[in-house]
């Protein structure tokens, strides 16, 4: 299929608010969860630990320590199952995939730097 006429179909069905993230990223993804004739919110907080694919393929993984178990999961961004995504904290960090996360224990598993803000000072 022509490349232009695919993301003129997809276009409709993109997320139309659009929440920037990064990998390395503390997000809570607000998912609708469906039981039985009721639907509700349930939100999965935790670190962003990768992200593949383009226009309506694009997925992204996110890791958070439950119980002391290692938990990920992967959305697909432009589901209508994910409500909205909140960035909790920007995280600083250097590679694209953030695998090596899974080896660590305790807080080090969730410890990722912080994006310090860059700050203009007049030293005049």
């Amino acid at each position: 299929m022509n490349q232009a006429l695919q993301l003129k179909i997809e276009s409709a069905q993109f997320r139309k608010d659009n929440a920037k993230f990064n990998v390395g990223d503390s997000v809570r993804v607000h998912t609708k969860v469906v039981e039985g004739d009721k639907e509700r919110i349930q939100i999965f907080a935790g670190v962003v630990i990768g992200k593949r694919g383009t226009g309506l393929n694009e997925t992204f993984s996110v890791r958070r320590i439950s119980y002391g178990e290692g938990v990920e999961r992967i959305f697909p961004y432009h589901s209508p199952r994910v409500d909205k995504i909140e960035v909790e904290r920007q995280g600083d960090v250097r590679r694209a995939k953030l695998t090596y996360l899974r080896k660590r224990i305790g807080k080090g598993a969730t410890l990722v730097k912080e994006l310090e803000k860059k700050t203009v000072a007049a030293a005049k």
